[in-house]
């Protein structure tokens, strides 16, 4: 059987669609892993780019953090954390984080920094706080590039978050597993199809948040 007949074969399997090993259950524990992780990449990176682009301090260092933190490997990290705290969602969620953090990082300090001075200088002249230039100048135009660090970690966090399921968790990674272990190949070419769409999705999401989010005029320079 070639490929898209395993995928035909999966998808039409009513016995996928029902039950706690069914499409619409694993899909969403997937969805809601990655959202986790993306929350948590968030709330450290975001914060961190925005207040180091705005000051100009600590770009070496956010450049060697980031770097580290792409060379570690997701699944390596994933079975020293469960050897050291044992099984569970933390775990999970670590390795997915410090995959994320670094997109979301650096892109956010490189958006801040690269907003034109012009305006920068001309809210300081006026006398506005910090506080509101990073907010009310900055943010708005470097808008786009920190939605692509976010979709870029939301993307690979989809594409690994299938590792949860070497720890007996669900999602996605599942079939994938399973399939492997039943050396059932239509359920492995399933799980890998659904995974890829649901990072086509995402992609597709943030595509759509940026076209409301970000204001036509940033949008067309």
């Amino acid at each position: 059987m070639n490929v898209l007949n395993f995928v035909n074969a999966f998808f039409s399997d009513s016995a996928h669609w029902h039950g706690y090993d069914g499409i619409p259950q694993r899909l969403l524990e997937h969805v809601q892993y990655s959202a986790l992780a993306l929350v948590l990449a968030a709330a450290i990176g975001l914060p961190v780019g925005l207040l180091t682009g705005h000051t100009g301090k600590g770009g070496n260092a956010l450049a060697f953090i980031a770097t580290a933190a792409r060379a570690l490997p997701s699944f390596g990290l994933l079975v020293l954390i469960v050897i050291m705290m044992g099984f569970g969602l933390l775990p999970v969620m670590i390795p997915l984080v410090v995959l994320a953090v670094p997109p979301i990082l650096v892109t956010t300090y490189e958006a801040v920094r690269t907003v034109d001075p012009s305006p920068v200088d001309a809210a300081r002249g006026m006398g506005m706080h910090e506080s509101r230039i990073l907010f009310q100048v900055e943010l708005p135009v470097a808008l786009p590039l920190i939605l692509s660090g976010l979709r870029s970690a939301a993307i690979q966090i989809v594409s690994t978050a299938t590792i949860a399921a070497y720890v007996s968790l669900g999602g996605l990674g599942r079939y994938i597993v399973d399939g492997l272990y039943q050396r059932d190949y239509e359920k492995v070419v399933g799980g890998a199809t659904l995974v890829a769409v649901l990072a086509l999705v995402t992609l597709a999401l943030f595509w759509a948040a940026g076209r409301v989010a970000v204001s036509p005029g940033v949008r067309r320079r």
